[in-house]
Parts: structure tokens; sequence; C-alpha cells
């Protein structure tokens, strides 16, 4: 990641709370914009991270999602308003951002994320953010950010509870499948659609996934590596859960060495798409 050419006088006023804070300064500044984040999913989750990223300044962003913008998306996914309605998430999202922030450059992947594009797609970012919704998806991004060696900033919410962490690929460092071995059986954890959630959670947890970006791509405080933050809306509980890597883990013990797809390990058939 290079550091780029010097800001513009329209870059020094835009980023100037950035610019004036010793931990970022305007060297990190002219790091965040020559940065590459992509985010998985356009939906709750998806949507405050790509959000903050581009107010950030974040280069380039990458938008993963192959769904389009329903009127139950409204409660809680801030890329998109009424009149989006019925569009590609992907696109609802990237004119957002850029009403937000005309310089940034927004990628569109307009596909089911999978095994056989994962590690293309990915590999053209500096990190990964994830706000699937679904365990496929989250099980696919985390073994393709281990094998392309990409940090990678994991949230989820439920009902009034939510919980983020961030993975860096090293010799001490757990990933997703340490703490998570195999995905969970069907129909034992309830998706947002069965079982609900608060609309604003979304913001507190992609808050919070956006900062550990930030952290991450300017190499700055102490981001949640081998921590897990959980979040309880309901009593405003906030609770730090240290992990660690565990033998058993087929990516980090070595056993598992390409990608799979997790699609059958759901109880889904084997011709079902991913969900970004």
């Amino acid at each position: 990641m290079t550091q780029g050419k010097a800001l513009t006088p329209e870059q020094v006023n835009r980023y100037s709370r950035h610019i004036i804070m010793p931990q970022i300064g305007s060297l990190g500044q002219r790091k965040l914009i020559n940065s590459k984040a992509v985010v998985i999913g356009a939906g709750g989750l998806g949507g405050p991270v790509a959000l903050y990223l581009a107010l950030a300044g974040v280069g380039t962003i990458g938008i993963v999602d192959f769904d389009t913008v329903d009127l139950t998306n409204l409660q809680r996914q801030v890329l998109h308003d009424s009149e989006s309605i019925g569009m590609p998430k992907v696109e609802s999202a990237s004119k957002t951002l850029k009403r937000y922030n005309p310089n940034v450059n927004v990628v569109t992947h307009e596909t089911p994320i999978n095994s056989t594009n994962a590690m293309e797609i990915l590999g053209q970012y500096d990190i990964v953010i994830n706000g699937a919704d679904n365990f496929p998806t989250r099980y696919l991004v985390n073994d393709a950010c281990y094998f392309l060696k990409k940090p990678l900033v994991d949230g989820s919410i439920l009902m009034f509870d939510g919980q983020a962490t961030t993975y860096i690929p090293g010799s001490d460092n757990a990933c997703y499948r340490c703490l998570f071995k195999e995905p969970p059986p069907p129909g034992s954890v309830p998706t947002c659609a069965e079982a609900g959630v608060l609309g604003a959670l979304t913001a507190t947890i992609g808050s919070i996934q956006a900062t550990e970006v930030v952290k991450v791509l300017l190499d700055i405080g102490t981001p949640l590596v081998n921590r897990l933050l959980l979040y309880d809306g309901l009593s405003l509980d906030f609770r730090v859960v240290k992990y660690r890597k565990n033998k058993e883990c087929p990516l980090c013990n070595g056993s598992q060495t390409e990608l799979i797809d997790y699609l059958e390990f759901c109880g889904l058939p084997a011709s079902s798409e991913l969900v970004g």
C-alpha cells in the first residue's frame, strides 16, 4: 500500500478532522486514499461499513452482492431508500457512496461469491469486511482470506445482539474456523428474517467494523485480533472474550488446502448460490 501523491486542497479540507489527529495526519490520510477495501454484502452491516469507509476517504471500495433492494431492507440498510426498491443492491450502494464522496472509486461485483471466484475477487483488495448474512458465505470468505493472507474484519447481528472481531493471518493468530470449526446444523440458528433484528444494531456493529478497518489499514491502535467483542443492545453491555488458535482448525493445521463451498454443510442444495 503506497502513500501516493500529496493531498489536494479539496482533500485537505474534506478530511481535515482526520488530518489534525496525530494518529492519522496527512500521511495516514494518504494511506487511506490509496487503500482498497471490499465489503461482502450491501445490507445491514455492509451499509454502515461502506458508508463510513467512503466518508473516511478509503480510495477504492468493492461491493459484493447480487440481491436487489426490497421494502423489508429499508428498516436497517442505510445504503438504500424507497427509490432504490427493485434496484440491484450494488448499483444502489454505488450511487449512495458517490453522493457522499464522489472521489471514491466504487467497484461493484454483482455476483454470488463462491469457491471459483472468491480468490480472484478478494485478491484485488488490501482488506476484506464480512457483512454476509449466511454461514456458507462467512466460512468461504474466511477460508479465502486465510489463503490470500488478507486481514478480515468480521461482524454479525441478530435481534438485539451483535459481535465483531478481526482476523489477521499470522503464526499466532486465530481464524474464524478456530472459533467455529464447522457451520451449525441446519435450522439451529435463526436468520434475521426469522428472528428479526433491531435496525440501529447494524449501525453499532458496522461502525465498529469500520473503525477496525481504519486501524488495520493505518497500523494504529489495537485491533480485535484474537478477541471477540460481544454487544447486548438490551442491556447496553459490551464485553470482550479472548480466544486462541485452535489446533483442530483444518485451515490452521494445514489439513484443508483449498476452498470449498459450504452449501451442503448448511443443509442447502449444491446448486444454491452463496449470498453476499
